[in-house]
């Protein structure tokens, strides 16, 4: 009896052994230097930070004018419809600009508000841009849906400063959690 359970043990080690690695929830890390991994959602603090500016934003935006020409920013289905390794790229692209506008907020009473919300945005647009720089840029340029999406953003500063501010500020949840999720979960996102 004792040779039948070794047999069924050393079958049971091979099979496992050449079965391959199991797969996990949390996607391996891909590139050197590429950390995007551990932002899939932010500490209540900074939620709380993020949705305060969210608001402040909100209230100055009825003083100005703000009609959009088009849509800015794509929406999260197309993310997802980018493959995996060229989501970062768009999202990064998404936070440039998200950034820009931020920071030429002319409203000096949303300076103190949109503090933290900022040095957090500029954080994960360090990490982005690390794991952006982490890919071959000897392929060619990007093509069909990511070529898209950031001609798109490209364009967005020839719409006025208000619609900017709007797109931004109705967009910027959505970058937090959707979006930045997407990207932190390679292949898993759907």
């Amino acid at each position: 009896m004792a040779p039948a359970w070794v047999v069924v043990l050393v079958t049971a080690v091979l099979g496992l052994t050449s079965a391959g690695p199991v797969p996990t929830s949390r996607p391996p890390p891909t590139r050197r230097g590429c950390h995007v991994g551990k932002f899939p959602s932010l500490s209540p603090r900074e939620l709380e930070a993020f949705k305060k500016a969210r608001d402040a934003l909100e209230e100055s935006l009825p003083l100005k004018n703000w009609s959009c020409g088009s849509r800015l920013f794509p929406r999260t289905r197309d993310l997802i419809r980018l493959q995996a390794w060229e989501r970062p790229a768009a999202l990064e692209a998404e936070l440039d600009l998200t950034l820009k506008v931020l920071g030429n907020m002319t409203d000096s009473s949303l300076g103190v508000v949109l503090d933290q919300p900022l040095r957090v945005l500029r954080h994960i647009h360090s990490e982005l841009q690390a794991c952006v720089r982490a890919q071959p840029t000897a392929g060619p340029r990007p093509r069909g849906r990511l070529h898209h999406w950031l001609h798109r953003l490209q364009r967005a500063p020839e719409e006025s400063q208000g619609c900017l501010e709007a797109s931004v500020t109705f967009n910027l949840f959505r970058l937090l959690t959707r979006d930045l999720k997407c990207v932190t979960g390679g292949d898993l996102c759907v």
